[in-house]
């Protein structure tokens, strides 16, 4: 009976021991865990790189290159900020030590100028007047400042993070925190007020990092679009020079087979081929710089002045397109021919997408003794338009082609009204 009630007693073991027996026993070992300390050790090994490789990329941020030296806005924040503290000193009767604030808020002010070319060290002294005079007042009078007119003072922590580099920046986050800290310190608020505070300033940083990003990326887009100007003069360059080569190679020929029998003729070969070879080495260093891209070079014909016919309206289209044609055109280079043929044909676009109200546009090529200029009008009216803002960035890649080839262009709106492009293209490239 005892050895039946033992063993009866044995099958009632409680359900912790047994949880404990099924997972504890030696056939389990720890190494069988899924989640051992090798497996948190490649974690943070893993963190540590990204974190590293994170604030490397950081401090190799460079600051944003040519940035504005002065514009208007920097006058009427300086302005604003000296009138503010003029008139607040005026207003108010709790204000400590008016004369010293007053000459903060011009130390202030004056920092607005060179706060791109130097945010740091703008920031160091911004924050540092501000709060040595707070810090001052609250040791000597026991009494807050309360300065609603440096609220300005955010404008200095934005420009460090829109125009310094990652080292500025890494060293920023300690000044902010630093002038955070002694804020709270000499005006003793709720947790609520000091998180808030601190929130106004992370947000003022994150403006700057995202208007510094976006300044980036239009630069980027800006840099493309020149990139593929280029790229198409490179794919022209490619069509001129292996139309004279093609010419050299059959007049070569040709003085070859009757250079025997006729020298005159090879004579004249010979001055056909010196010609095509001077025009294939103008061209060639007239697209000096030009970028060519690693695809084939397209196989049709380039558009020159003599296809501006084509672009002509057709009767019954809602916007006139007119042609005129002014002097002798003959003889330009094929770049410029071109040119004149895709500006003409960028502008006629631009005004079918973005004039309002337009009936007619005038496409007038004029050309001069060592020049050729050209005109495209329309007589719409046209909303506030950027070149560097406007999908396409048509007028962007105009004026690449315009400058790569020695010439000019301009646009804006027109002395009658509408828009007008307007173009100076040399009849041969300069230097060439």
């Amino acid at each position: 009976m005892v050895d039946a009630a033992a063993s009866i007693e044995s099958q009632r073991t409680p359900w912790p021991h047994r949880r404990f027996d099924r997972f504890c026993t030696p056939d389990r070992t720890r190494r069988n865990r899924p989640f051992g300390r090798s497996a948190y050790t490649a974690g943070f090994s893993t963190l540590s790189v990204v974190i590293t490789s994170t604030l490397r990329s950081v401090l190799a941020e460079p600051r944003v290159p040519d940035a504005p030296t002065r514009v208007w806005r920097d006058w009427l924040i300086a302005g604003a900020i000296v009138i503010g503290s003029v008139i607040e000193m005026l207003t108010r009767r709790d204000v400590p030590w008016p004369i010293p604030t007053l000459l903060a808020s011009v130390a202030v002010a004056a920092t607005v100028f060179p706060r791109r070319q130097h945010p740091l060290a703008m920031t160091i002294i911004v924050l540092g007047t501000v709060n040595a005079l707070s810090l001052a007042v609250w040791i000597v009078q026991d009494q807050v400042s309360g300065y609603y007119s440096m609220a300005f003072l955010l404008v200095v922590p934005y420009s460090l993070y829109r125009w310094g580099s990652g080292r500025e920046a890494v060293a920023g986050v300690g000044i902010l925190l630093a002038a955070w800290s002694i804020g709270i310190t000499t005006d003793p608020s709720t947790i609520g007020e000091a998180i808030g505070g601190l929130m106004v300033l992370a947000m003022t940083a994150a403006t700057g990092l995202v208007v510094r990003y976006r300044g980036s990326l239009r630069q980027r887009d800006r840099d493309g679009v020149k990139m593929r100007e280029r790229e198409q003069l490179a794919r022209e360059l490619h069509d001129t020079v292996a139309h004279h080569v093609s010419a050299i190679a059959i007049q070569a020929q040709a003085g070859q087979a009757v250079a025997a029998t006729s020298p005159d003729a090879a004579i004249a070969a010979l001055a056909v081929i010196e010609d095509a070879a001077k025009q294939a080495l103008a061209e060639m260093r007239a697209m000096v710089g030009a970028l060519r891209g690693s695809d084939a070079a397209s196989l049709t014909p380039l558009e020159g002045i003599d296809d501006l016919r084509r672009l002509a309206s057709a009767p019954g289209d809602a916007l006139c397109v007119s042609i005129e044609l002014d002097g002798d055109l003959d003889g330009l280079g094929p770049s410029v021919d071109a040119a004149v043929y895709r500006i003409a044909q960028e502008s006629i676009t631009n005004a079918r997408r973005h004039a309002r109200h337009a009936t007619r546009v005038t496409v007038r090529v004029v050309s001069r003794p060592h020049e050729v200029e050209l005109t495209v009008s329309d007589d719409g009216t046209h909303a506030h338009f950027d070149a560097e803002t406007t999908a396409g960035f048509g007028l962007l890649g105009m004026t690449e082609r315009a400058q790569l080839l020695g010439g000019s262009l301009s646009s804006g709106p027109g002395p009658s009204g509408g828009w007008t492009v307007e173009a100076t293209l040399p009849r041969t490239r300069v230097g060439a």
